[in-house]
């Protein structure tokens, strides 16, 4: 796994682990990122996408379970982080098998 340079925020956390969802099935359409994209701004949506873009799925679980655990979320930020996650499995209407699976696993790396 190569080391984190950064602490990342709870905004670069949380647009992280949405582009995950995203690419859940391999490819993220022009909409999950559309919606990605509304949950910050432009450098910071840049920054943490070529990050994201240069990981592996390994790192990619590796770093979400390693900064979830330095942010204290309240239930009430986790529900709606959850919700987030499936506006974006559900933005194509469809809840593939790999995207079940990626919402177990990080199901077990939130709480």
């Amino acid at each position: 796994m190569k080391p984190q340079k950064n602490i990342w925020s709870k905004v670069e956390l949380q647009v992280y682990i949405l582009l995950l969802c995203a690419n859940a099935d391999g490819h993220e359409s022009d909409e999950e990122l559309k919606m990605i994209k509304s949950k910050t701004d432009e450098e910071t949506f840049q920054k943490i996408y070529q990050e994201f873009s240069g990981d592996t799925d390994d790192e990619r679980l590796d770093k979400i379970d390693a900064a979830i655990h330095l942010h204290r979320y309240s239930i009430i930020e986790i529900a709606a982080f959850r919700r987030e996650m499936y506006e974006i499995f559900f933005s194509d209407c469809n809840f593939t098998m790999m995207e079940k699976n990626l919402d177990r696993i990080l199901d077990n790396i939130i709480y």
